[in-house]
């Protein structure tokens, strides 16, 4: 498993120095910290790798040429000119965008699906530039220092998980979004989110960008949960808290308010460039939407892994979700998993030596079952925890498609919620499959186009896209989900399979 990118700031925290005195290039500030400059450059250098690892930067060089030279243009009319800057677009779906100490900025192709023009996405990237120029890593390392090595944000599951030997499984049972990245964005305070939205705005007005697209980032974020909440209604599911992730997180309405008061502070400013819609719908065509083929296909309850050559399919009210090393399969309640995990070669090549040198059982019973034509060997007993307990493990080896093996591990809160998930546990288990020619169909991956908007709106796009709740979906990615339509003729962007 890879290490995460908290695993290496925390590193920081290790310092044996007692920290010096640094002035804020923002406020002026005097401040003590345990990061000067240079550490802040080293442990950024040291994150990139682990973030390139974990995501894969989006094999597009118009696209990372287009990106890296609005953030350096961006950057040179910071607080922190001198950094050498590095902007990445990463090859993910999730809609985020995050930066590291010492001049490090990521937006993800999904947050690029959702912006509206060239402003939009400088107001991201000045946000994240903002974080950088303001010392929040160095601030929050100081932070954890000062109280000891603190614990991260994760969800029940995946400490559960992770205690059982499945490390990084926090990343697939979280609610929200639980990659490394993620992780490292919700430790920020409520006042550090705040002071980037305000700084996002002043480098948007010092490059002649309007700083109110500022206001339209954060209403892509609100637009985001209030898309969520409708889907999870519209499920039977309950309805996420309004406010973020964290208690310590300003809510999207207060950012909201907060951002359009600093914004209009600007409005006698002349002189602002052209937004630059034209030019980014131009970038974002052909760019891919949702999962890509590389890393796997989730269409509805099923998963397509062409590359590999396997599928499978959840029940009915399970989530899906897919990491660069795992694949989880979440009940409705979120308290139990199947985990599904490519086995190395090293870790042998029949099921005996695999379930001896990965699952390390101390005693146990094993039964040859057979899936879809696949031959597995399913494993029920016991092993000795990182603390030397005993622990029942329940994995399954699958040998092939081809001569890969996988290894499929299940997992609970508790014993209860573990009973309460197996036959959906089961039924996941007995769908995993050799792709089939159906299956290879349905494994198109999607791409954003940009059309003309028809006289029979986004009602009428919807009835050729292919993603889920189309109409929804398409206002939400096209700026109009709390209602409105474009201009006849106006270019939006669709979903449509490659």
């Amino acid at each position: 498993m890879k290490q995460s990118i908290p695993s290496l700031l925390l590193a920081t925290l290790l310092l044996t120095a007692c920290g010096t005195t640094s002035v804020n290039p923002v406020t002026g500030q005097s401040e003590r910290t345990v990061m000067d400059e240079a550490t802040e450059v080293a442990e950024g250098a040291k994150g990139h790798q682990e973030v390139l690892k974990e995501y894969g930067a989006y094999n597009n060089a118009a696209v990372q040429a287009y990106v890296n030279t609005l953030g350096q243009k961006l950057a040179a009319q910071s607080h922190r000119a001198n950094l050498q800057w590095h902007f990445t677009v990463l090859d993910s779906p999730e809609i985020n965008a995050f930066a590291l100490p010492g001049g490090y900025v990521y937006v993800t192709r999904g947050i690029m699906a959702y912006m509206e023009s060239e402003a939009d996405l400088a107001g991201v990237i000045g946000h994240e530039i903002g974080h950088v120029t303001a010392r929040h890593g160095a601030q929050r390392a100081t932070r954890q220092q000062n109280a000891g090595l603190g614990v991260f944000a994760a969800s029940i599951l995946g400490a559960v998980l992770e205690s059982q030997g499945l490390q990084g499984a926090g990343q697939l049972a979280g609610q929200v979004s639980q990659t490394v990245a993620a992780g490292y964005i919700a430790s920020y305070g409520r006042d550090q989110e705040l002071q980037a939205d305000g700084l996002g705005a002043e480098y948007l007005a010092r490059t002649h960008y309007d700083p109110h697209n500022m206001v339209d980032v954060i209403t892509v974020l609100k637009n985001q949960e209030r898309f969520a909440a409708d889907q999870a209604k519209a499920e039977g599911r309950t309805v996420p808290a309004k406010a973020d992730w964290l208690a310590s997180h300003p809510s999207n309405d207060q950012r909201l308010d907060t951002i359009t008061q600093l914004a209009n502070q600007y409005q006698d400013k002349a002189g602002y460039a052209d937004e630059g819609r034209a030019r980014y719908l131009k970038v974002v065509q052909g760019m891919h939407f949702g999962e890509s083929a590389d890393q796997g296909l989730v269409r509805g309850q099923h998963f397509y892994h062409a590359g590999l050559g396997f599928a499978l399919t959840a029940p009915v009210g399970w989530t899906i979700q897919n990491s660069a090393e795992q694949l989880g399969v979440l009940n409705a309640a979120r308290d139990a998993t199947l985990v599904l995990r490519l086995v190395p070669p090293s870790a042998g090549t029949d099921a005996a030596s695999i379930i001896r040198n990965v699952i390390k059982p101390t005693q146990g019973r094993t039964e040859a079952v057979t899936l879809n034509g696949l031959q597995a060997t399913r494993f029920i007993g016991t092993r000795q925890n990182a603390q030397g307990q005993s622990q029942t493990v329940e994995a399954t080896v699958v040998d092939g498609p081809g001569t890969t093996h996988y290894l499929m591990q299940v997992a609970g809160k508790d014993d209860a919620a573990l009973q309460r998930a197996r036959a959906g546990l089961r039924e996941t288990e007995m769908s995993f499959r050799a792709m089939t020619a159906q299956d290879r169909s349905a494994a198109r991956p999607w791409i954003l186009k940009t059309v003309a908007y028809p006289r029979g709106g986004f009602s009428e796009l919807a009835k050729n896209s292919p993603i889920e709740s189309p109409e929804k979906q398409l206002r939400l990615i096209n700026g109009f989900y709390g209602g409105g339509e474009p201009k006849a003729g106006q270019q939006v962007k669709v979903v449509e399979p490659q």
